[in-house]
């Protein structure tokens, strides 16, 4: 038998198998598409103090090897969360990570105490890296005293588990991370999207109303990929891969870079029954590499010690 929970800060999750922010939205608009017990957590839409309208459509564009997106944060705000989405997406049986955004380390404080203290969230997700969101000066996921002063605001609002989202775009992303890690992140998700942009040839404009947006996709596997085995040399906390996992070797790729877990995202928008397909794969790789817990496949690429070794002689 094979053990598919794991264990990322402090959370017990059922399969190292989450749902990304923003793929499904607060989780119960995927009930009957997705058999909620092999997901180890969704991550909901990301919640701001207030409602956003989001970007001007069109939103999102295909394109080679994934797709784009211009959402800008389209949300309910903190007040529509609590009373409308929080509750029913806390029916569902699988955990409940709660992802919040704001503009200042104060707003943060303030969602993640607001979300925290209900006891539906098991946990909540800083986004500090949405490519969709303009700042004035120096974009906060390239700024690591801004990504601390987040984390540490957040630190003191909730004890529920803090993971940071990082992004892949900063030039230092390693710095960025060690100062989450400081702060006082529970674990880090590696990485939201990269910016990019698609133009219609015919129309001669661009396919976004928003010009740009965040590439997510199979496109941006090796990219993470990359970021998850350098950060597991630089962190002691738990790492999240996240992008372009569409298959069972996509998931084993980030685990085996240093990931305990893995977010699933825009395959998702292809088929819902990728879920599926990860989770019976996993537990397949698992017999036949002789491993009982997944944790045994964690950092495998660099020949980690786990707690799960091989079950038999090779």
């Amino acid at each position: 038998m094979v053990d598919l929970s794991i264990t990322v800060a402090g959370l017990k999750l059922a399969t190292p198998l989450m749902l990304a922010s923003g793929t499904v939205g607060y989780g119960p608009e995927y009930d009957g598409l997705i058999d909620f017990t092999r997901v180890g957590a969704i991550v909901t839409k990301t919640v701001t103090p207030r409602p956003r309208a989001g970007n001007t459509p069109p939103r999102l564009a295909e394109t080679r090897g994934g797709m784009l997106n211009s959402i800008g944060l389209e949300n309910v705000g903190l007040d529509g969360f609590l009373s409308e989405k929080l509750a029913e997406a806390g029916r569902l049986p699988t955990l409940v990570i709660a992802s919040v955004a704001g503009e200042t380390p104060d707003e943060f404080a303030s969602l993640c105490e607001a979300v925290g203290e209900r006891g539906e969230t098991a946990g909540l997700e800083l986004n500090v890296s949405c490519p969709n969101v303009k700042r004035a000066r120096r974009p906060l996921w390239a700024d690591p005293d801004g990504v601390a002063a987040v984390v540490t605001a957040a630190r003191r609002a909730t004890d529920k588990p803090l993971f940071l989202k990082l992004s892949p775009n900063a030039a230092d992303v390693r710095s960025v991370a060690e100062a989450g890690e400081a702060a006082g992140a529970d674990a880090l998700v590696v990485a939201n999207t990269l910016p990019g942009m698609r133009i219609d040839v015919t129309t001669r404009a661009p396919m976004l109303g928003n010009r740009f947006g965040g590439l997510s996709g199979p496109a941006l596997l090796p990219v993470n990929l990359a970021l998850v085995w350098k950060l597991s040399d630089s962190v002691g906390i738990p790492i999240v891969g996240s992008g372009g996992i569409e298959r069972t070797e996509d998931a084993l790729e980030y685990m085996m870079a240093g990931a305990s877990a893995f977010q699933v995202g825009t395959a998702l928008f292809r088929s819902p029954s990728v879920v599926d397909q990860i989770v019976d794969g996993l537990a397949k790789h698992a017999v036949t590499d002789g491993i009982n817990c997944l944790s045994g496949y964690t950092g495998a690429a660099k020949e980690v010690e786990t707690p799960c070794q091989r079950t038999r002689a090779d």
